[in-house]
């Protein structure tokens, strides 16, 4: 525990990544603490259009591996491990991780991210993997020829709606409300897809199954009125993906940071948390756009300001 290092980011995300890679091309000390995959929600993305640049076949997991690669090679320390318990009052910030280890830190940038929301149904966790995924491009390629449920009215769902329709010979997408929120551009184009069809104001009342999916049973939100659809016959099985939003990973920073009602952490324009040396970056923290572009631009403003406090407060 001699080492204290300059700035410890938590989270291999696109925030955490691009904050790594500022942090340490501006020559500071530089640990990212990552307690699964690197990259975050943006490697379960089968295409990445949206990110300036990224085109000809981007993927997900490509855009990721060469955050991570642009890191490795500018002197950031990625090793995969979660924080059970952390410090973040004074000047040294102390970090104690799942596998025994006690990092000390001048600064700490949150980028934890959020995971994605469940239905809350039940059947909905005895199925995961079973015919119930959160992720398409994971998953879409097992239901090759077979039907599936999209559940959600927002750009994601109608996005990955569409996506799934490589796969699926249909794809129907349930909605709560009778519109949609999604942007009207991505309606009109899940609108022309040939093999996407509406199930509109009805949510999923419970998904059930022998070992697998067979059956899910949908109530209707305006009559109340329930109807269960089982799996075609010669199939046995079809898919639901969820893509009903996100929730902030920030369990672990509760009475530690200071967060909205729903978990997000707030910020000023310079990824300051409310904890001086504390900055918080990407999908975890209060913002309008939750995206790869809007990702990286918080990483790299969390590493700079981080930079700046280091200065100010040590030498």
């Amino acid at each position: 525990m001699s080492k204290v290092y300059d700035v410890i980011i938590i989270g291999a995300g696109p925030a955490g990544l691009s904050a790594g890679l500022y942090a340490a091309r501006a020559k500071m000390s530089t640990l990212i603490l990552e307690k699964e995959k690197n990259g975050g929600q943006i490697v379960t993305t089968d295409e990445v259009a949206n990110y300036p640049g990224s085109i000809h076949e981007a993927t997900g997991p490509s855009l990721i591996a060469r955050m991570v690669e642009q890191c490795n090679e500018f002197g950031a320390e990625i090793k995969k491990d979660g924080i059970v318990d952390l410090s973040l009052e004074g000047d040294i910030k102390t970090l104690t991780t799942e596998s025994g280890e006690v990092y000390q830190t001048k600064a700490v940038v949150i980028a934890t991210g959020a995971s994605p929301r469940k239905i809350g149904c039940p059947g909905e966790k005895e199925f995961v993997g079973k015919g119930v995924s959160y992720c398409a491009t994971c998953d879409g390629d097992f239901f090759t020829d077979l039907e599936i449920f999209a559940i959600g009215g927002g750009d994601t769902a109608l996005e990955e709606a569409m996506f799934l329709t490589k796969f699926a010979r249909k794809v129907t997408v349930v909605h709560r409300r009778d519109e949609f929120r999604a942007a009207k551009s991505i309606i009109e184009k899940a609108e022309k897809n040939e093999k996407v069809e509406f199930l509109m104001n009805s949510v999923v009342e419970e998904i059930k199954g022998d070992g697998i999916v067979t059956s899910i049973v949908f109530k209707n939100t305006v009559t109340g009125e329930l109807t269960e659809v089982e799996a075609d016959e010669d199939d046995g099985t079809f898919g639901i993906f969820v893509f009903v939003g996100y929730l902030p990973q920030t369990a672990l920073f509760k009475d530690k940071v200071e967060m909205d009602a729903t978990g997000y952490i707030p910020t000023d324009a310079d990824m300051k948390t409310n904890i001086p040396g504390v900055f918080a970056a990407g999908d975890v923290r209060v913002k309008s756009l939750r995206q790869v572009v809007t990702a990286t631009a918080d990483g790299a403003i969390a590493a700079i300001q981080a930079e700046k406090y280091i200065d100010e407060k040590f030498h």
